[in-house]
């Protein structure tokens, strides 16, 4: 008896059609994409990554929660959980055939006070992205170390951002509310979940008799690095379907990654270089600035988030921490006025070159007052930080030390002649 062979492609057809039944994703390539998404879930055996899929919406009312609802039904192994323990997790995820996360309102997990306190079922969301990762635990019943599987691919929806870390590993939708004239049908699970199972089983059946070629495939990639790792194994269920779904697969791939990169996250030490560079670029791009400088032309600025830093703003010892990282550090300087502390230009030039190569780096709102060291800034509008006038100019011929000869023009620091 001979078996006909299963038309993948169909199968994504139908659940394609399945998800926009119910929902109203933003791009026809955010629904080619979960729809890859669910259908890897079926073959989490053969990849060495697994994706993560975060539904992100700006406000209530966006469709998130239904559409975690839609992949609850045709995923693989669904658990779905909105407050769970990282023990349990890492409990649920050390079996045989560990399931597909799906977290709900995950903003009120990692958002606010709870982030701190969450901070392992993060570590666990971004160790399990790759395999042979396992937590390490010291079980001292048994007074030996225990591996805690952690691989497992894994969907997040809530309002907002999710942390920058997690969503460097994830294929991002971002929901929008429904317009007059967009309409889905109502989805209740008892009446509508068989459907979505019955895809789910067609999905299971066709790609756990693939295993062994996706766990060989290395399809062609239209981006690199981590981003590749992601979206590698929904590639190449689009490969093993064939049809149009080569090309829908690298396309939703290619647009969503740009759109995450163009409303990502700004860590704070990098929008902090970003902003040195504008005020060095403001000054007449010396080849030293004071402290005093810098500091005046971060904390002028109405929009960036260093007025915030505390009661007066951006201190010289927290810019100092912060640029340290970078391998940058102040020095004594001879200004026309006399030495002062301050920063020379070419300690940028590499950090400048290798994290913010784009002149156009995203604003981050004066309401990141809460960010601290290595936190990360809301996404802002995508536009240049303004200039600012009220920054006194400087000449470009400073000199360090005292080995200078230069007799640039005369300036203000401090307000002293």
């Amino acid at each position: 008896m001979t078996t006909e062979p299963v038309d993948g492609a169909a199968i994504l057809d139908r659940l394609h059609a399945v998800i926009t039944r119910y929902v109203v994703l933003p791009s026809p390539e955010a629904i080619d994409a979960v729809v890859l998404w669910i259908a890897a879930t079926h073959a989490m055996p053969a990849w060495a990554h697994a994706p993560r899929l975060v539904i992100r919406a700006p406000e209530k009312r966006c469709g998130k929660s239904r559409l975690l609802d839609v992949v609850e039904g045709m995923c693989c192994n669904p658990l779905m959980t909105v407050n769970a323990s990282s023990a349990a997790v890492y409990r649920a995820i050390g079996t045989d055939e560990p399931p597909t996360l799906l977290v709900d309102e995950a903003d009120t997990i990692f958002g606010g006070k709870n982030a701190e306190a969450n901070e392992d079922l993060r570590g666990l969301l971004n160790a399990g992205h790759q395999r042979n990762r396992p937590a390490i635990r010291w079980d001292s019943n048994a007074h030996r170390l225990e591996k805690i599987p952690t691989f497992a691919m894994a969907a997040l929806a809530g309002i907002g951002a999710m942390p920058d870390t997690i969503e460097d590993r994830a294929v991002v939708v971002r929901m929008r509310r429904r317009m007059a004239g967009e309409t889905v049908a109502p989805y209740r699970h008892r009446r509508d979940g068989p459907v979505l199972r019955k895809v789910a089983g067609e999905l299971f059946q066709w790609l756990r008799g693939h295993l062994a070629e996706l766990e060989r495939a290395e399809p062609a990639m239209p981006l690199e690095d981590r981003a590749a790792d992601t979206w590698e194994p929904l590639i190449a269920v689009a490969d093993l379907a064939g049809g149009s779904w080569p090309s829908r697969g690298r396309a939703a791939a290619t647009v969503l990654t740009a759109e995450a990169e163009d409303t990502g996250h700004v860590s704070t030490r990098v929008r902090l270089l970003a902003d040195i560079r504008t005020a060095f670029t403001t000054l007449g791009d010396p080849g030293a600035a004071t402290t005093a400088e810098l500091l005046a032309a971060l904390n002028d600025d109405p929009e960036g988030p260093w007025q915030g830093f505390g009661p007066a703003g951006m201190t010289g010892k927290r810019l100092g921490d912060l640029l340290r990282e970078f391998g940058i550090s102040s020095a004594t300087i001879r200004f026309p006025v006399g030495q002062a502390k301050g920063y020379h230009r070419e300690a940028f030039a590499d950090a400048w070159k290798r994290y913010c190569p784009d002149r156009t780096v995203p604003s981050v709102p004066a309401s990141s007052s809460q960010l601290s060291d290595g936190t990360d800034a809301d996404p802002g509008t995508g536009q240049p930080v303004p200039a600012k006038p009220s920054v006194p100019a400087v000449s470009s011929e400073n000199e360090p030390g005292t080995d200078g000869t230069g007799t640039p023009a005369v300036r203000r620091i401090g307000g002293v002649a």
